[in-house]
C-alpha cells in the first residue's frame, strides 16, 4: 500500500469512527437521516472512483474536514449546535454576546467552510478532468461552488415542502430569517473566493509563468463565431461528405 493509499484509508477510518459516534442519539433522528443521505452518496462516489481517479491528499483532507463539520451539524441539527456553550465552557464568556449575535450561526459558518474547503478539490477536478488553465482554473471552481450552493438551497426548499412540519423546519433551519438562503449562498461564495485567492497567491509565488498562463487563458482560441455560423458550417460539411 502506497503512502497515498494509507493516508486516504486513515482519513476514511477516522471519518467512519466520527460518523458512528455522531449517529448515536442525534437530536432529531429524521433530520439526521435526511442530512446524511447526500453524505453517504458522496462518500460512495469517492470510494468507487478512488482507483481510477485519485485526488490529492490536500483535497481529501479538505473534504474530510468539511464532512466532519457537516456531521456535527447533522447530529445536533445546524440551528441547534451548542457552539456558544462550548465557547463559554472554555473561556467563561458567550461568543454570541461578544459578537452581538441573536441566532445560532453554525449554519452560516458551515456554508462559509463549504466554499473555503471544497473549492480547491473542485479546482482539481476542473484542472484534471476538463483541462482548464490559467484564469479559468480559479474562476470556474468559484462559479461551480456558487451554483452547487444555490442548488442545495433548492434541495432544502423542496425537502421542507415534502416533509413539512417540524422535520421540514429543522432541515431548512432558517431561524426566522427570510434572507437565510441568500446569506448562506453569499458566505459559500466568499469562502470559495478566499480559497481561490489563496491558491492563486501560492501559485504566483511558486510558478514563474503564472502571469503568462493567466494572459494565455484569456486569449481568443477560435476566431470563428459559433451559433448559426457553426450550424451552417456543419451543414456544409455534411453536404460535402454526401
Amino acid at each position: 500500500m502506497s503512502a497515498h493509499d494509507r493516508y486516504a484509508a486513515g482519513l476514511a477510518a477516522l471519518f467512519a469512527l466520527l460518523w458512528v459516534a455522531l449517529a448515536i442519539e442525534p437530536n432529531h433522528r429524521e433530520d439526521w437521516a435526511v442530512e446524511n443521505a447526500l453524505v453517504l452518496f458522496f462518500v460512495a462516489v469517492l470510494a468507487a472512483t478512488y482507483r481510477r481517479f485519485r485526488l490529492s491528499r490536500i483535497s481529501y483532507t479538505l473534504i474530510f474536514l468539511f464532512l466532519c463539520l457537516h456531521e456535527i451539524g447533522a447530529h445536533y441539527t445546524y440551528s441547534e449546535v451548542p457552539y456558544d456553550a462550548w465557547f463559554e465552557a472554555l473561556t467563561g464568556r458567550s461568543l454570541n454576546a461578544l459578537m452581538g449575535w441573536e441566532r445560532n450561526h453554525f449554519d452560516r459558518f458551515a456554508h462559509f467552510m463549504y466554499g473555503l474547503l471544497l473549492a480547491y478539490p473542485i479546482r482539481e477536478l476542473f484542472l484534471r478532468l476538463v483541462g482548464v488553465r490559467g484564469f479559468w482554473g480559479y474562476f470556474l471552481p468559484l462559479e461551480f461552488t456558487i451554483a452547487t450552493s444555490a442548488f442545495y438551497e433548492l434541495i432544502e426548499w423542496g425537502a421542507a415542502l415534502v416533509f413539512g412540519g417540524e422535520l421540514g423546519a429543522a432541515y431548512l433551519g432558517t431561524q426566522g430569517d427570510v434572507w437565510d438562503a441568500q446569506r448562506d449562498m453569499a458566505l459559500a461564495s466568499l469562502g470559495a473566493l478566499v480559497a481561490m485567492l489563496l491558491t492563486a497567491a501560492v501559485n504566483a509565488a511558486l510558478r514563474g509563468d503564472f502571469a503568462r498562463t493567466i494572459r494565455d487563458s484569456l486569449r481568443v482560441k477560435d476566431p470563428l463565431p459559433l451559433g448559426e455560423e457553426e450550424i451552417a458550417r456543419i451543414r456544409r460539411g455534411r453536404r460535402g461528405r454526401s
